[in-house]
């Protein structure tokens, strides 16, 4: 930690000296100024696999240099610091990975539906080949020790489930869920099984044993 520590330090002198040193502190070989040397979008998708098969804590600047094959004065000009980077990977890992209970939500006509349709998916999605198994999002907090980036991924899982208890409320109102239902607590155990699911797969689940999984879920689902 203290030698990632001293690198950064290092490596933010020198960008913001516009001179990039080698290893005795003589400038090295080139122009101030020249154009980035790798290509922003596919450093960041590295950074994504990275962060979504080790989790925050255990993912060390090292760790992602090597990853995104830039070195570090770079990725510190490019994303600014690991905890900056990894605000980028979590925005776009939801817009790419962790969109389809959103998705399911906003174009399926019942609550159930959009449900039973947001189980199917994550058992797709989180056991889908070339990609680390399970969320990001819930395996990046493990054992994370930093309190923002463990607060934020927090409020990320409860705004899910919150959107999921606000399609609940209006399905009670429409008459499609029994009046009294605690959706608070039905948005929750859908949360409970999506988290679940992550870590199932994360142990070597199959998505066929989630696809079941999530049969035996919506089987629970209350009937009028």
């Amino acid at each position: 930690m203290e030698v990632e520590q001293e690198t950064k330090k290092q490596a933010k002198t020198q960008v913001g000296a516009g001179v990039t040193r080698d290893a005795s502190g003589a400038p090295a070989s080139g122009r101030r100024g020249r154009p980035r040397s790798f290509d922003r979008a596919t450093a960041l998708e590295k950074a994504v696999l990275a962060f979504w098969e080790h989790g925050y804590e255990a993912t060390s600047v090292s760790d992602l240099t090597r990853a995104m094959g830039i070195g570090a004065p770079s990725l510190y000009a490019a994303f600014g610091d690991k905890q900056a980077l990894f605000a980028e990977v979590v925005r776009d890992y939801g817009e790419r990975y962790g969109a389809f209970g959103a998705r399911a939500l906003a174009e399926e006509p019942t609550a159930r539906a959009a449900v039973a349709r947001t189980l199917r998916e994550a058992a797709y999605e989180y056991t889908a080949p070339g990609r680390p198994p399970g969320c990001l999002v819930v395996h990046a907090a493990t054992n994370c020790t930093t309190p923002e980036v463990g607060e934020s991924l927090r409020e990320r899982r409860n705004a899910s489930i919150a959107a999921f208890e606000r399609r609940m409320d209006a399905a009670v109102a429409a008459g499609e869920l029994p009046a009294g239902t605690d959706t608070r607590a039905l948005a929750r155990y859908v949360g409970a099984m999506i988290q679940g699911m992550s870590q199932q797969a994360r142990d070597g689940a199959s998505r066929a044993e989630l696809e079941a999984l999530a049969e035996i879920a919506m089987a629970n689902w209350p009937r009028g």
